[in-house]
Parts: C-alpha cells; sequence; structure tokens
C-alpha cells in the first residue's frame, strides 16, 4: 500500500495544481495595465528602474540563518526521544553541535555574519 498510496497521493497533487491553473486561466480575464508592472513599495510611487543590484552578502547572511534555523528544527525530534534512547543521543547531539558550531566558525571567520 505504501507505493501505491505514494502515486496517487503524486497525481492528486499534480491533478490539483494543474486543475487550479487552468481554471484561473479559463474564467480570469487579463488585462494589459502598465501599473502592474511596477514594483510596489509601500503605496509611495517607485522611483528609477526596478532592476536594483543588492550587495551578496544579504543573500549569505539570509542562507546562513536559514541553514541554522534548519538545523534547530532537527532539535525537536531530538528532545521528543532523548529519554528512551539514553546516553546513545546525548553523544550524537553532542557532534552534532559540534560540526554545527564549526560551520558558525567557518563562516565567523570568512566574514559572512558581518553586517554592512
Amino acid at each position: 500500500m505504501g507505493a501505491i498510496s505514494l502515486i496517487v497521493l503524486a497525481c492528486a497533487g499534480i491533478a490539483f495544481s494543474a486543475g487550479g491553473i487552468i481554471v484561473a486561466k479559463l474564467l480570469v480575464r487579463g488585462s494589459t495595465n502598465p501599473q502592474k508592472g511596477q514594483a510596489y513599495e509601500c503605496g509611495i510611487p517607485s522611483e528609477g528602474t526596478p532592476w536594483n543590484q543588492f550587495n551578496v552578502g544579504y543573500y549569505l547572511f539570509a542562507l546562513i540563518f536559514l541553514i541554522f534555523d534548519v538545523e534547530l528544527v532537527f532539535m525537536y525530534p531530538w528532545a521528543v526521544v532523548v529519554k528512551k534512547v539514553g546516553m546513545m543521543a546525548l553523544v550524537e547531539i553532542i557532534i552534532f553541535l559540534f560540526i554545527l558550531f564549526m560551520g558558525f566558525l567557518y563562516a565567523h571567520k570568512k566574514g559572512a555574519l558581518k553586517w554592512m
């Protein structure tokens, strides 16, 4: 039942997604308004071109935050089963946190955590 239900779930997901897009294309009448193409920022009319380049440091900072945030999520299941597993769970989380801390030190050494 495992593989069949996974295939049915994938097909249902694709069908619902495609169905929604097709219904929207058929029922919604599109309009060409030049104001739709403009960038929207807090109701203030935009000035200049919307194609501004941002410093790559902002993206790097966000990706590092995301990586450490996702790694922190892996600690919740560990906290649930730590009493059942015992000492082995403690050793595994110490190794996990050590690797995570080494990644933090590497990012700090490379200057990825410096705000502009």
